[in-house]
């Protein structure tokens, strides 16, 4: 008998605190750090399931307003406990133009550090973490499950930072 790697999950990292680091694959199998986008801002969007209904419309909002992130210098990544390979054949068939990292092994474990992963159901919960160019958290939403994120307040958040 082998035993089962159980993760539980942390405390949610609170705005004003650091970000913690991780690395983990995107769609394409290459390592993506969260440090080495210092400079400039990061929207890390962490989601259920690849292909779900209400993670593909949030995802799809996001690719279809691409611009807002980009005109804040801010980079998306997305992360879930798919596979490489199933985040690959999810990015083709919806075309996302920015990363998707797959928190796949140790199962969850980014998940984890930042307080949004679900043991009973194997998932993240729908968290949303604003870092600045510094590293440091301005914005922190945890959605329950099958309550969708609003874009709205991304934006705001990202015209806050330009100010800041």
């Amino acid at each position: 008998m082998t035993a089962a790697l159980s993760v539980a999950a942390g405390p949610v990292p609170a705005v004003g605190e650091s970000a913690p680091d991780f690395e983990l694959a995107n769609q394409f199998g290459e390592p993506v750090r969260l440090s080495s986008f210092r400079g400039q801002n990061v929207v890390l969007v962490f989601y259920p399931f690849a292909f779900s209904g209400i993670c593909t419309g949030e995802l799809c909002e996001i690719r279809d307003n691409l611009a807002v992130f980009e005109d804040a210098r801010a980079t998306v990544l997305a992360v879930s406990v798919d596979s490489k390979f199933s985040l690959r054949a999810y990015a083709e068939k919806e075309a996302y133009g920015f990363d998707l990292l797959a928190d796949f092994w140790p199962h969850g474990a980014v998940a984890s550090t930042y307080g949004v992963f679900d043991p009973g159901s194997g998932m993240a919960k729908r968290g949303t973490f604003i870092i600045d160019a510094a590293g440091i958290i301005r914005y922190v939403v945890v959605n329950p499950r099958g309550q969708a994120r609003e874009l709205s307040e991304y934006r705001d958040v990202l015209a806050g930072l330009d100010r800041a």
